[in-house]
């Protein structure tokens, strides 16, 4: 089953690269108190996610955390060396929180998995983005088509214009 609007995510446990190597980080550090902008990919490096996706975040970045959002990550079912390279390569690294799902346990408890294994890429996440306040997902934003529309940034930034009004 989806998650949807009004739903708290699951405890679940990343990955993600710092200074010192390899390092566990947990939903409730990531979220707990705080606005969070997460973005999911199918794959670092694809072509979409890199060329797409991920730019309009970071394009972005100064007028997201604006909004009064404390965090922008991002996640993909990758292991955590791909996502640390893919940071450092895309200029993310330092703004942008990269999350790997190496097994894919997040994206498949919280519904977005995807089976990409006709593509040859196997178990992967649907690209999507959400809104998340103090766990709760208060904005998702799942793509039906290929390509960047409702998961993208500027669709992000409206939704927060929305929120801050509400």
């Amino acid at each position: 089953m989806m998650i949807a609007v009004g739903d708290k995510l699951p405890q679940a446990t990343f990955k993600t690269m710092t200074a010192d190597g390899a390092k566990a980080i947990t939903t409730a550090e990531i979220f707990s108190g705080k606005k969070v902008v997460l973005f999911a990919v199918p794959g670092a490096f694809t072509p979409t996610c890199s060329n797409n996706h991920l730019p309009g975040y970071l394009d972005n970045y100064d007028a997201i955390l604006a909004r009064g959002v404390d965090t922008i990550a991002v996640v993909a079912v990758n292991d955590v060396h791909v996502m640390g390279a893919w940071a450092r390569f895309s200029g993310g690294e330092g703004k942008i929180l990269y999350l790997a799902d190496g097994n894919g346990d997040f994206v498949k408890a919280i519904g977005l998995d995807a089976d990409l294994s006709g593509g040859g890429m196997g178990l992967r996440s649907k690209r999507f983005s959400m809104i998340v306040d103090d766990g709760k997902v208060t904005a998702l934003n799942v793509e039906t088509k290929p390509g960047v529309d409702e998961s993208g940034a500027a669709h992000i930034l409206g939704q927060l214009s929305v929120l801050a009004t509400a």
